[in-house]
């Protein structure tokens, strides 16, 4: 997940690192990420491709004049075969670029693999660390009610207004446009609660998924968990993605109200919160494979890696490019299948990297910045360009003080370009409800041209902050 270096976040973090240590559960275990050759031998051809995509996704397609492609093709199941039969697991795929990837204990074993005929390149994405940080225990319960001071009588938006008038948002709702038929996926890192707080009980979930293994104690604080917290305790480990949906679904009138309040939603958990690796660039694609799959229209993705643990992942400026990472290859593809990738900036203005990180320097998508109330840039907003010298970011949100649903439920204000994001996400949702004929370059390019610097893109507000009322109708 972004590195947030705002200062009361530094502070949170070095009080977390004296936490208590456990060992990471399990063997030492590695993880390979091999490119195959080709597709030969697949079981599936495009000629069928509603054996592989969703109605949905195909008629997203049509509707933009987008054809079905090798890309789109599973990977061929011949040569998952070949690596099981080497006694590995194979925990994974990607068919946009045509990867497996491999667990063992076996290093050996693992590097061997890349000889194989069928493999082009294997590389290392994961090992397992001696520790991780104890998890806390999570708080399944939920507040009920607001407090009294929370709310704005006869103010549908009260404390979310000022955050969605700022974009023209409030008249697009007020036209009618409030993101009904589409479908956006959320890419993060967990939904701590989406299910229980009252504030979200509309949001209509069409389902979830948690691409990253798993790994959890039998316990938390010393508690038995019962088997269906047990299951369900990775998904709901932390409230960062619960946030993010708030911003986007919350319905609770007179308290807060998101962006996208009738649209559709995917969670998908794409960030393992306890280690910093390539990996996720793996678990990221897998999760926007399968939002295109099942025909989603948008992704909301408030995360980005550019620190990776060790030194040896660790990107340069002149990877982003769009095109060097293997998680911007994809993220650059998404357009292409018809998809709008809204991504934020990162969180890396005050840190020594100041630049963006990844996938947000990839080509045609929104990257997503952050300004304060009096549209200034707030001072932890990553900046462009990209190293092939496009604007980046492409507009800008408020993302300090940004008003959100904590994961038990309650009113917070946060920060970060992780919350800017949502916000531009889900106007675009309902820009695109009100305009169904145009396609998801042409959105992003609408957008673009709203903005308040268009004619003067920088690489500190891009385009600037978009208005999607005027986006609308002119």
């Amino acid at each position: 997940m972004e590195r947030l270096t705002w200062l009361l976040l530094i502070l949170l973090t070095s009080l977390s690192a004296s936490a208590a240590k456990i060992k990471y559960p399990g063997r030492k275990t590695y993880v390979y990420r091999y490119t195959l050759i080709d597709k030969a031998h697949s079981d599936f051809s495009l000629t069928q491709s509603r054996r592989f995509l969703s109605h949905k996704s195909l008629l997203r397609r049509e509707r933009q004049g987008l054809a079905v492609d090798s890309t789109d093709l599973p990977v061929s199941r011949a040569y998952i075969e070949l690596f099981k039969q080497h006694g590995v697991e194979v925990i994974g795929t990607s068919r946009w670029q045509n990867t497996v990837l491999v667990r063992s204990t076996d290093t050996l074993l693992l590097a061997g693999l890349t000889r194989m005929p069928v493999v082009v390149e294997g590389r290392c994405v994961f090992a397992s660390p001696d520790s991780i940080d104890a998890p806390g225990a999570i708080r399944w319960n939920v507040h009920e009610n607001f407090n009294l001071w929370d709310s704005v009588k006869n103010d549908r938006y009260a404390g979310s207004r000022e955050q969605i008038e700022s974009l023209g948002g409030i008249r697009l709702h007020q036209a009618g446009f409030t993101g009904k038929g589409i479908t956006i996926a959320v890419l993060d890192g967990g939904f701590q609660n989406y299910d229980r707080i009252p504030a979200l009980q509309y949001a209509r979930i069409k389902g979830i998924r948690d691409f990253v293994a798993p790994i959890i104690p039998d316990t938390e604080g010393g508690k038995k968990k019962t088997k269906k917290q047990a299951n369900a305790a990775p998904f709901h480990a932390n409230d960062h993605g619960t946030k993010v949906l708030s911003a986007l679904a919350a319905n609770a009138p007179e308290v807060m109200m998101g962006t996208a309040p009738d649209a559709t939603y995917w969670l998908l958990k794409c960030e393992d919160p306890d280690t910093e690796q390539p990996i996720e660039e793996d678990y990221w694609t897998m999760a926007a494979e399968m939002a295109d799959s099942v025909g989603a229209d948008i992704i909301n993705s408030s995360l980005g890696y550019f620190d990776f643990d060790g030194d040896d992942n660790d990107l340069r400026f002149q990877d982003l490019d769009g095109k060097t990472t293997f998680i911007s290859r994809s993220a650059s593809m998404l357009a292409r299948k018809g998809i709008i990738l809204c991504n934020s900036a990162g969180n890396a203005g005050m840190g020594q990297w100041k630049k963006i990180s990844v996938p947000a320097d990839a080509h045609d998508i929104l990257t997503v910045g952050a300004v304060d109330k009096r549209q200034r840039l707030a001072a932890f907003s990553s900046i462009g360009p990209t190293q092939d010298g496009r604007v980046k970011p492409d507009v800008v949100a408020q993302g300090t003080s940004v008003t959100l649903l904590s994961g038990r439920g309650t009113l917070v204000r946060d920060m970060g370009t992780s919350f800017s994001t949502p916000l531009v996400t889900g106007l675009v949702a309902c820009l695109w409800q009100a305009m169904p004929e145009k396609s998801a370059l042409e959105i992003i390019e609408l957008v673009r041209r709203s903005a308040s610097h268009y004619n003067e893109p920088t690489n500190i507000y891009g385009y600037g902050m978009p208005d999607f009322w005027n986006a609308y109708i002119k």
